[in-house]
């Protein structure tokens, strides 16, 4: 699981990112709102923790950025303040959860679990890129014309319509798609790419997926 932590208190963003990667966490570490914004467009997160009281941009503002282009990963906001109005304000900008500093550690990383526990139940059942929308329950693709998808090819394209304009490993797509499969290896990536790039081209999709084996993939418009 890959977090991206934004916290600008120095000491804190070290301590938080020692626990999370000796909790089997792997971070990404930004100190202000800008970069939070800045990283979460250009990689995957499957969950986000951002200050609210950050330099340049705050949690806040940097999550209501975020949620206006379309990002839907989980993101708990830390907050030294106690108000109600404070909460409030998070959660209304987007936040799933929220932690009032001080907090254990414990805690924290029982809301992480919890919220990728539960990522699918914060993704949107519709998606489009450019011209082309899915219906995610309905396994349908449509453009100029419609086609349906086997439940891996939805599984698959969803996370490149959720991730669209950002280069996705290999690996990153395997585990995110086939996080439930223990019989199959990364090959099983291009292979699925390869059926989208027909079905793309059968509805006369203005998007692609560029990229070749074993490399990064990329969805983008043409």
């Amino acid at each position: 699981m890959k977090i991206l932590l934004a916290e600008d208190e120095r000491e804190m963003s070290a301590a938080l990112t020692a626990i999370l990667s000796h909790s089997g966490y792997e971070v990404d570490a930004v100190y202000d709102g800008i970069a939070a914004v800045e990283k979460a467009q250009a990689d995957t997160y499957d969950c986000m923790v951002f200050d609210i009281m950050m330099p340049k941009l705050d949690g806040i503002d940097a999550l209501k950025k975020l949620r206006s282009s379309g990002d839907v990963t989980p993101v708990i906001m830390l907050t030294a303040k106690a108000e109600v109005d404070d909460r409030i304000t998070g959660l209304d900008a987007g936040a799933d959860d929220y932690l009032t500093k001080p907090f254990a550690m414990g805690e924290l990383l029982a809301r992480i679990r919890s919220m990728t526990r539960r990522t699918s139940s914060f993704t949107p059942t519709k998606l489009s890129v450019g011209a082309v929308a899915l219906d995610v329950e309905e396994q349908e693709l449509s453009c100029k014309n419609s086609i349906r998808l086997a439940n891996r090819e939805t599984k698959l394209m969803k996370f490149f319509m959720l991730n669209a304009g950002k280069a996705l490993p290999t690996d990153v797509i395997f585990t995110h798609v086939w996080k439930d499969e223990t019989d199959v290896d990364e090959t099983i990536v291009w292979i699925y790419v390869s059926y989208l790039r027909e079905k793309l081209d059968s509805i006369n999709a203005d998007i692609q997926i560029k990229g070749d084996k074993g490399e990064d993939f990329l969805l983008t418009e043409k």
